[in-house]
């Protein structure tokens, strides 16, 4: 019997709010690798607030911020 079918029969055999306390634990479970894998990136971090930057309004940016900066300090 696999995992999944064991977990399968196990849930069956729950009351009805012990279903939904699995279901939630399961769903903690998978946001964390998610969570966990979103954060080796920034475009991973803002995922879900349906931004889209291109490289080239980022190479904007960065011109517009360092332009004034002055070069004699370095």
């Amino acid at each position: 019997m696999s995992i999944e079918e064991s977990v399968l029969e196990r849930l069956r055999q729950l009351p009805l709010d012990k279903q939904q306390e699995l279901l939630d634990f399961a769903e903690f479970l998978y946001q964390k690798i998610v969570f966990k894998s979103s954060l080796s990136s920034v475009k991973g971090l803002c995922a879900d607030l349906k931004v889209d930057i291109t490289e080239e309004e980022i190479a904007e940016v960065r011109k517009e911020m360092w332009g004034n900066f002055p070069k004699d300090i370095i």
